[in-house]
């Protein structure tokens, strides 16, 4: 028995105001449609399918770029005529697994999760059923369906412009969420009419449809509430992001983290953050960012696919795809592009770039220096301003830096190039030979002095100076 799923990803969402399908909306930094496929994947599901409409190419281009340990395929909507019609256009992926049970979802719900996905699946199964609903309640269910029960089921969904009075205090909503024995609702797809105002196949006719049949039809109620939630404007998708926000710094309060402000504060759903970490204002973690126990970030610091050791001070760091080991000092005003990997008890300061480089252990890298395909080794020191020069125009080349060494203030190191193991440079050299170990390598132009060059240069300078502070005094 195979159990697998199909996701609604064809809608345009007008009212977003963006050329992208609207699954393609981020909450936290990822489309609402990665969340629902996360969902899927975490609750074991083997094959999923992609109902992609407005902007096809997005959704293809998308899935290429993301991988999957789930075998993903996509139908096309070529029209929009309801979630029926969408269905239909999987017809080919459900009669090659009949055998199962299929899972019907919204691209544009983010907070699916595998605990009511397997739950629902297990009701499903153990009932007998045809189809079942996946319901929430929740407080105020204005504008959902209701789910009307009877005796052996659901008896009912009711739209809420449809509701008696009696009905709109029910609390009970359809989610959006069904699973399907694969085999029935292929039987009543082609059942499906659009004999209604909209002109539209609803997948809801279904579900009346096999009940007509005598096929049973079941609720499944899930204790996360949030899986109704969907967003159809910008409004709807900042109150979605604004939850997951507070939900998620939750969960990381309640294992030791601290959060001095939340005030622009993001945590990504993959992030883990060990205890006794503080993070401050502005502090924006995304991907699968792993920060270790003991750490200081922040204000303002952007760290994404960075793995970061315990007892690290990050202040106005930008991170990306890095390594930082264990007892590092940066910032503020940081850059680590990627491929960079940090080791113990660096310190780096001010205003530096480091990229494709290895930084060795307790080397210190002060301020005002850009460090690119570079292998720098232990305890070496950066004067300020020392940049790696690494591109010639065509081609990049790297600059290995041995233990010990000291490179002076303004020092160019032209790549391909290697400083010895405790060798100095002096401030202002460019140096573009290898300099042996322990060897000091001064490359500078002859010093020429001009006399009276400045009073020259500067006598109408200084005349505007002096006829300006006069003019202040007699004031």
């Amino acid at each position: 028995m195979t159990n697998n799923a199909i996701i609604l990803a064809g809608g345009q969402g007008k009212r977003m105001k963006t050329d992208k399908p609207k699954v393609l909306c981020s909450v936290l930094g990822e489309p609402m449609l990665e969340w629902v496929i996360k969902a899927c994947e975490s609750a074991g599901l083997e094959k999923l399918c992609i109902i992609k409409g407005y902007n096809a190419a997005m959704i293809d281009e998308y899935l290429a770029g993301r991988g999957s340990k789930t075998e993903i395929s996509t139908a096309l909507q070529a029209e929009q005529l309801g979630t029926g019609h969408a269905v239909m256009q999987a017809e080919d992926f459900l009669k090659a697994n009949t055998d199962g049970n299929i899972l019907i979802l919204n691209g544009d719900a983010p907070f699916i999760d595998a605990e009511t996905i397997n739950g629902a699946l297990e009701a499903h199964i153990n009932g007998g059923c045809s189809v079942t609903v996946v319901t929430a309640n929740i407080a105020d269910p204005t504008g959902y369906g209701r789910i009307v029960r009877g005796s052996s089921g659901i008896s009912a969904i009711v739209e809420h412009k449809d509701c008696t009075a009696e009905q709109l205090a029910i609390t009970e909503v359809n989610s959006g969420c069904y699973w399907f024995r694969t085999a029935d609702l292929i039987e009543v797809l082609g059942e499906l009419t659009n004999d209604n105002a909209q002109g539209e196949y609803y997948l809801t006719d279904c579900i009346e449809l096999l009940m007509a049949k005598g096929r049973k039809a079941e609720a499944f109620t899930s204790h996360n509430p949030s899986v109704v939630l969907g967003a159809n404007d910008r409004r709807a998708l900042l109150a979605l992001n604004d939850m997951a926000r507070a939900e998620i710094i939750g969960r990381h309060l309640d294992n030791g983290v601290e959060f001095t402000c939340t005030d622009g504060v993001s945590v990504g759903t993959d992030v883990t953050i060990g205890q006794g970490t503080v993070i401050h204002a502005g502090v924006i973690l995304r991907g699968s960012t792993v920060i270790g126990e003991n750490c200081e970030i922040g204000p303002n610091c952007i760290i994404e696919d960075t793995e970061v050791g315990s007892g690290v001070s990050l202040n106005n760091v930008q991170a990306y795809e890095s390594v930082v080991e264990d007892n590092v000092k940066i910032g503020p005003f940081v850059q680590l592009r990627p491929n960079s990997h940090i080791k113990r008890g660096v310190k780096i300061g001010d205003f530096v770039e480091i990229k494709n480089s290895t930084i060795g252990e307790y080397t210190a890298v002060a301020h005002l220096t850009y460090v690119g395909d570079s292998d720098v080794g232990a305890n070496v020191n950066f004067g300020c301003g020392v940049v790696t020069v690494n591109y010639n125009g065509e081609t990049k080349a790297r600059t290995a830096i041995g233990d010990n060494a000291f490179i002076g203030c303004n020092t160019n190191l032209v790549a391909p190039v290697r400083i010895g193991n405790g060798a100095y440079t002096a401030a202002g050299s460019t140096i573009t030979k290898d300099v042996p170990d322990n060897a000091l390598a001064i490359e500078r132009g002859k010093t020429e002095i001009k006399e009276n060059y400045g009073l020259r240069k500067l006598k109408r300078h200084k005349a505007k100076y002096e006829a300006a502070k006069k003019a202040e005094e007699s004031k």
